[in-house]
């Protein structure tokens, strides 16, 4: 008998039973279930296993935080006592995406697509960020920058934002990659449309509307129809249609070419036909498209940058809740490569050092020894940008440190907004998160930090104590 069986037991029992269970598996630090119904959940009776550190719903999973190194030992013991059959983790998304309604799904297709290449995304995101101390003016000396003075450090900076500039710049093949595979054809094929799309001989997007005011825009002249000879170094929407046309298209040619010509036909016939439409409407089309959404957003951020810094530091977390915030990172990407940086993702980060602040003053406030080692260590989680067990396993199960957390980011957005913080690259959603910044608004930057910090834990603690006193 497994040494977690009791834990296991109870875990089911709280979750509605072995019966309600479709299928279960696990990560490196939660249980994920597919159930029938989520309503059957006790969250309470749940949350008060000993083993259990938090728990959610996101994407049609329920998910159950137990901890890393203890997870796989609760979970086989799980196995043994229901009876039910180990699942993967793709077997659990699809189970759970069955749930969904078109939204959601289109929320988790983006979700599926971009976490994969998140990780390229942050390092080169640190990376610039080191390229930014480095070579931003005034941070070590007046006026001039660190690589002026010390010349000798010129090449290594530059060698450092090359190295961090090529997920920006073949951002395209990454995306081509992953969303290629998540619609279901070959991942090289989606990394050679990707690169297609950011080719030498192209334009380079960056020098686009330089080139359209000077009318030497090159094109292509097929036989008598001009199509713009321009890349997309940046752009996300002209990669994604294309990578699921490709994908369908491969599909749709492997179930009605033989397989002893599917070598010589299946991929060049898949790749000509897509880069023939990317190039003459999918990519001018959705260029105009990613380009309205940018307009869009400068012009109410330039407009009313307080109410929109102030909405959005209040909803991020709540978008996170229902997995929506996955919409806004095409968004962050677009902004960087039409505008130079994104006034976004800023926010993003006072969002989830407010969740922290959140938590760690929970510590102060909890008198159960398991709750305040659990706050303490979301705190961190969060401060490091990892938001989810400090919403889930203590701001949303006392709900006043969340809405305390949802204020002091709406406040420190505001505040950031107005200042025009930006960054020119996405990194690492914490304290970390202002190497990404540029260093001409590290000082407001840091003010925004700094009220994402006080505000959020002085409401925790304050409400908190009052709330204890009420009841005593």
């Amino acid at each position: 008998m497994g040494a977690y069986q009791q834990a296991a037991a109870q875990i089911v029992e709280a979750i509605g039973g072995k019966e309600n269970i479709v299928a279960a598996t696990h990560c490196v630090t939660r249980l994920r279930f597919a159930l029938k119904e989520e309503g059957k959940v006790n969250k309470e009776a749940l949350e008060r296993i000993d083993v259990v550190k938090g728990s959610f719903s996101a994407n049609g999973q329920f998910q159950v935080v137990i901890g890393q190194g203890l997870v796989d030992k609760v979970y086989d013991d799980l196995i043994e006592l229901t009876g039910i059959g180990r699942a993967t983790k793709q077997e659990i998304k699809d189970a759970a995406e069955a749930k969904l309604n078109p939204l959601q799904r289109a929320i988790k297709t983006l979700a599926d697509i971009f976490i994969p290449i998140l990780p390229a995304i942050v390092t080169a995101g640190l990376l610039m960020g080191i390229n930014n101390v480095l070579t931003g003016p005034g941070i070590f000396y007046e006026g001039k920058s660190f690589v002026e003075v010390h010349k000798e450090w010129a090449d290594l900076a530059n060698m450092i934002n090359l190295i961090a500039n090529t997920a920006f710049v073949f951002l395209p093949g990454l995306i081509g990659w992953s969303a290629v595979t998540k619609f279901g054809g070959s991942p090289l094929l989606g990394i050679v449309l990707g690169l297609m799309l950011v080719h030498p001989d192209l334009l380079n997007a960056w020098g686009w509307g330089a080139a359209k005011e000077k009318g030497e825009i090159p094109v292509w002249n097929l036989f008598g129809f001009e199509v713009q000879k321009v890349g997309y170094q940046g752009q996300v929407l002209p990669v994604l249609v294309a990578s699921y046309v490709l994908a369908k298209l491969e599909l749709f040619l492997r179930k009605r070419i033989p397989d002893a010509f599917q070598l010589l036909l299946v991929a060049p016939l898949a790749l000509l036909i897509t880069g023939f439409l990317a190039f003459i409407a999918i990519g001018p089309i959705t260029f105009a498209i990613g380009n309205a959404i940018t307009h869009l957003f400068v012009t109410i951020f330039d407009t009313v940058p307080a109410l929109g810094g102030l909405l959005y530091g209040a909803l991020y977390a709540p978008l996170v809740v229902t997995g929506m915030h996955h919409t806004f990172l095409p968004v962050d990407l677009q902004l960087i490569a039409n505008t130079g940086g994104t006034f976004l993702w800023p926010i993003l980060v006072m969002s989830n050092i407010a969740q922290g602040s959140a938590a760690l003053a929970m510590m102060f406030v909890a008198k159960e020894e398991k709750l305040r080692g659990l706050s303490f260590t979301s705190a961190v989680s969060a401060y490091l940008g990892i938001t989810e067990p400090a919403m889930f396993g203590v701001n949303l199960r006392f709900r006043f440190p969340f809405i305390a957390a949802m204020t002091g980011a709406a406040i420190a957005g505001m505040f950031i907004t107005l200042n025009k913080v930006i960054a020119p690259s996405i990194g690492v959603g914490g304290l970390p998160g202002f190497l990404s910044i540029v260093p001409q608004k590290w000082t407001p930057f840091f003010i925004g930090m700094a009220i994402a910090i006080a505000v959020p834990f002085a409401l925790t603690f304050v409400f908190g104590k009052v709330r204890k006193a009420a009841r005593s």
